[in-house]
């Protein structure tokens, strides 16, 4: 899963795509209506590879936590933001049951799915495929003999 270049916007619902760079800022588009706009310096930009979960171990990255819940929906939307918060946190302790109740509030679980089914809705989670080694060795009845 690479989360680069999908950001959070503060004060902004929904979750956006870097575009360009310009002087003042970045040049950002919606995942949800494909609007574009200017996202200023001042204005609190995340990227989602910087996100983590507070859990009671330590804190775990946002692409895991969506690992997680890709794995238990089988690549398939999750639970809707907008349900009740005993639902959501419920739903959460299913996936990960070590995150920090003190400290993961329900406006965090929220945006967690809300972001979550945005990125499933554009194909943009897919499961980490771990890559093996191809062995490229070629045989001797291809390659001419050196003599």
């Amino acid at each position: 899963m690479d989360l680069t270049g999908i950001l959070s916007l503060s004060g902004k619902s929904g979750l956006f795509k870097s575009v360009a760079q310009t002087k003042s800022g970045l040049i950002v588009e919606s995942l949800v209506d494909q609007k574009r706009f200017p996202a200023y310096v001042s204005d609190k930009v995340s990227s989602l590879e910087d996100i983590s979960i507070f859990t009671t171990d330590k804190d775990l990255p946002l692409k895991d936590v969506f690992g997680m819940i890709y794995k238990k929906e089988d690549g398939k939307p999750c639970i809707d933001h907008k349900s009740a918060d005993a639902e959501l946190k419920k739903y959460l302790e299913e996936v990960l049951p070590t995150y920090d109740k003190d400290r993961v509030y329900i406006s965090d679980i929220r945006k967690l799915f809300m972001w979550y089914n945005i990125l499933i809705g554009h194909g943009l989670l897919t499961p980490e495929e771990k890559t093996e080694e191809v062995s490229t060795e070629t045989t001797s009845e291809t390659e001419p003999k050196a003599e």
